[in-house]
């Protein structure tokens, strides 16, 4: 269905929505990315002492990957009451928990002061994390995609992606700072605190920011047709998540496989790397925060480039173009990395995000399009972090242990280029959404003219 000719927004309404949405994700995914970052470089020590060096690794990995294992029920709860309250509550909510969290683990003793009690304390704050940030991703890009024009819905829907680069530009350079600065010790003893308990100022930045934005318009309609059923004493809408397994089974399997790659292949690329070359290749955790450092920046810049252009040629052909381009990137990818030069080391992370980007640009426009408005935040959210399970999470923990495994980088590349076929596979079998409607309230509902006549102007917009 051809999108309406409606009129787009006023630009600053637009820029203050996108704001919201874009630094919301940026300090959620800055906590997610500081665990990771922290995971690769200190918490085998301060939490798994007595381990080998690798298998400390490989634990503080798995509380990693149990934060990935609350996402999905974070997008359940969230997307339940997202798509039965509004987008811009669950979101604040989102940004509390995780936020608190972070700040938290800042606090929060080491082994060698409370003993087997702080990794389990590490693990139950680990799994707020992941609880909040399952519902922040659907919240934010559905903001951002119900309010925006219709005709650049991916170029606008992609800002709140750069939060995932910018949180990681803002994790490493942080963490990346303070290794320059400090000794190994005293980094090791108290500095790696700091980036944690600063997450604090940022929350309330984002708070301040979030607040000051309205719900979605096009949330709205659907709340004006939901009054109008319940006053004609028609049928109960069914719960969100039973009506997206009912109307869009299909669309969730399609999403959860086009994260397959771009979650794999993200984790492999910022997370694992530091591993990989401090490990494997002797280099120093500067040198590679460095280059994850720089590789992030390119990485926020491109995205918006790559929605602009999901917006010309569709969402389709631009996830195709990422998908591919990791796949064949990967025996390059670690050959450059094991040459040991930071130019080559800078050019395989640049490039692998470069095509991370041209997925995860269209994906937030791409997942909204799927969904009817009803059971949007539901859909969207369940399509993503319910594969983040089986990609993102286990990622880390898989590469490492492929690593000391085999003692070679070419199983690792095998996985990643695996996990790029099953993305191509559920793109090749998706439909172009490029032109639809967000408007469409139910399956296979025309547009909602009668209700947006009795909405304000600026609750009209699609």
């Amino acid at each position: 269905m051809a999108a309406p000719a409606t009129a787009p927004p006023p630009p600053s309404n637009l820029r203050r929505i996108v704001a919201a949405s874009l630094v919301g994700t940026t300090v959620e995914w800055y906590d997610f990315f500081l665990y990771g970052s922290a995971a690769a470089l200190v918490f085998n020590k301060l939490f798994f002492p007595g381990s080998d060096p690798l298998v400390g690794t490989l634990l503080s990995f798995l509380t990693y990957a149990v934060g990935f294992a609350a996402r999905p029920i974070g997008a359940l709860v969230f997307g339940h009451y997202g798509d039965r309250l509004g987008r811009k509550k669950l979101l604040v909510l989102s940004l509390l928990m995780m936020g608190g969290a972070t700040f938290a683990i800042g606090l929060l003793p080491t082994h060698a002061t409370i003993g087997s009690a702080a990794p389990v304390l590490l693990t139950v704050l680990r799994l707020v994390q992941g609880f909040a940030l399952g519902g922040e991703w659907g919240g934010a890009v559905l903001l951002v995609s119900e309010h925006g024009d219709a005709k650049r819905r991916g170029f606008w829907a992609s800002w709140p992606q750069t939060g995932a680069p910018a949180g990681q530009l803002l994790a490493t350079g942080v963490l990346s700072a303070l290794t320059a600065l400090m000794s190994d010790s005293a980094f090791e003893s108290w500095g790696w605190r700091i980036p944690f308990l600063l997450s604090g100022v940022l929350v309330i930045l984002g708070l301040w920011i979030r607040l000051s934005v309205d719900e979605s318009p096009v949330f709205k309609a659907a709340l004006v047709q939901a009054e109008r059923r319940k006053a004609a004493a028609e049928p109960a809408e069914k719960m969100p998540l039973v009506a997206v397994l009912r109307h869009h089974w299909r669309d969730v399997i399609i999403a959860m496989g086009a994260r397959m790659a771009e979650n794999i292949s993200y984790y492999v690329i910022t997370a694992f790397i530091l591993v990989y070359a401090t490990t494997a290749v002797d280099l120093s955790k500067q040198t590679a925060l460095n280059a994850v450092l720089v590789a992030s920046a390119v990485h926020f810049a491109v995205i918006p480039l790559w929605g602009a252009l999901s917006d010309r040629i569709g969402r389709r052909p631009v996830y195709l173009i990422g998908a591919i381009g990791v796949a064949l990137w990967m025996f390059p990818f670690f050959a450059l990395i094991d040459s040991r030069s930071f130019g080559s080391l800078l050019l395989a992370v640049t490039v692998g995000l470069i095509f991370h980007g041209a997925m995860y640009a269209p994906q937030a426009a791409f997942f909204a399009e799927m969904f009817a408005t009803r059971m949007r935040y539901s859909g969207a959210s369940i399509g993503a972090q319910f594969s983040s399970v089986a990609a993102g999470a286990p990622a880390p923990l898989i590469a490492t242990a492929l690593l000391a495994d085999f003692g070679t980088s070419t199983p690792i590349s095998l996985y990643v280029i695996a996990a790029a076929l099953i993305t191509v596979l559920a793109i090749v079998c998706a439909k172009e959404t490029r032109s639809r409607d967000l408007a469409d309230i139910e399956p296979g509902v025309g547009q909602q003219a009668a209700v947006a006549e009795d909405l304000p102007a600026d609750a009209r917009t699609v």
